[in-house]
């Protein structure tokens, strides 16, 4: 007996796995490698074809059946909860970036409906209409590279849209890199002049006296504890950062607060040598604490007895040593106008990042 052709209501042979349903439209149902069953609609025959077509040829180059029902929020997740090997604040921050600019706004497309196009009208919406700097941009396009490669390799997409697409972005929009320096040798003695030799200011000379004199990076600087420094040797250790975060991307609603981390790089734990006038600095910071009875109040992570602590013996943090600093560039240099119309050094703005 032949085999019966099935066919449609306009009499067309549908092909095996094909059929129409009672409202006019059609489907196709197929089984993966992982013997797990799919279904696919269109309103006609030749729409239903299109997308079979499509779906061979991924089979025929590794990608998954699933990723056309996998979102970009999905592979996310997938990456965050695999995602090993970089540090905690480096990782939160990555987080914050994904959950705050691009979850609502592009996390909800399939994976694979993603073109580069699409990644370039987004990271342009970022610039025009959000008005982002090209540092957020840039960790907002480090997490979706990491997000979208891990999906090439797990054969859910053939090719990662965000490839070269930064680099387009900056050069259309004429992106360029702030150059960091140095203060210059007159601009550190009139700066720490200023912190030393004014009252209002010399709260905040020990701290920026260490920085300056020392090069240690903000976290390294802020995670100083008594046991860190040898004042008889002149020797300081070290080997942790202390960072303060948003941890709200977890989930929860615990805000900001310090972790401690080892130093950014292996070769960031060293001896660093005193200069007399960090020393000295060290020496007046613990007077001051001894006079007014402050101590360190706080435990990160294990570490307490920290060097550089507020009024209420809590680890300062960059925030707060960056309002610092631009109060005293505005101040300082508001002085040396009054002593000369013409003054020969005047403070730039920088951070302690700078």
């Amino acid at each position: 007996m032949a085999n019966t052709k099935r066919k449609d209501k306009s009499r067309k042979v549908l092909r095996k796995g094909e059929s129409q349903r009672p409202d006019g439209t059609y489907q196709f149902r197929w089984t993966d490698e992982n013997r797990k069953r799919h279904c696919i609609y269109a309103r006609n025959l030749d729409d239903l074809r299109y997308k079979e077509d499509e779906i061979d040829k991924d089979k025929k180059d590794g990608i998954k059946a699933e990723a056309r029902y996998t979102s970009l929020n999905d592979m996310y997740e997938l990456w965050r909860d695999l995602k090993r090997g970089i540090k905690n604040n480096t990782f939160e921050n990555y987080k914050y970036m994904y959950e705050t600019f691009v979850r609502n706004q592009i996390g909800s497309q399939f994976i694979m409906s993603i073109k580069k196009t699409d990644i370039k009208r987004y990271y342009n919406s970022l610039v025009d209409e959000r008005h982002l700097k090209p540092a957020t941009i840039d960790s907002i396009h480090t997490v979706l590279h990491q997000v979208f490669e891990m999906a090439v390799d797990d054969d859910y997409i053939r090719s990662n849209p965000t490839d070269n697409v930064l680099r387009e972005l900056k050069k259309s929009h004429c992106f360029k890199t702030e150059k960091r320096r140095a203060l210059t040798k007159p601009e550190q003695e009139l700066f720490l002049n200023y912190l030393k030799n004014t009252p209002e200011a010399q709260y905040w000379y020990p701290i920026f006296a260490v920085m300056v004199g020392t090069g240690l990076r903000v976290g390294e600087l802020t995670g100083l504890r008594w046991c860190d420094i040898d004042l008889e040797e002149g020797i300081i250790d070290v080997n942790h950062t202390l960072v303060y975060y948003d941890h709200r991307t977890e989930g929860s609603k615990k805000g900001c607060y310090f972790n401690v981390n080892t130093t950014k790089t292996p070769a960031g734990m060293r001896q660093v040598p005193m200069l007399e006038f960090v020393k000295e600095a060290f020496l007046m910071e613990k007077e001051r604490q001894e006079l007014l009875g402050l101590h360190c109040e706080t435990t990160v992570d294990g570490y307490t007895d920290f060097i550089f602590v507020n009024r209420f013996g809590q680890p300062q943090h960059q925030a707060t040593l960056n309002k610092a600093i631009r109060r005293i560039i505005r101040n300082c240099n508001d002085k040396q106008f009054l002593e000369n119309d013409n003054p020969e050094v005047l403070l730039p703005h920088f951070s302690c990042h700078d």
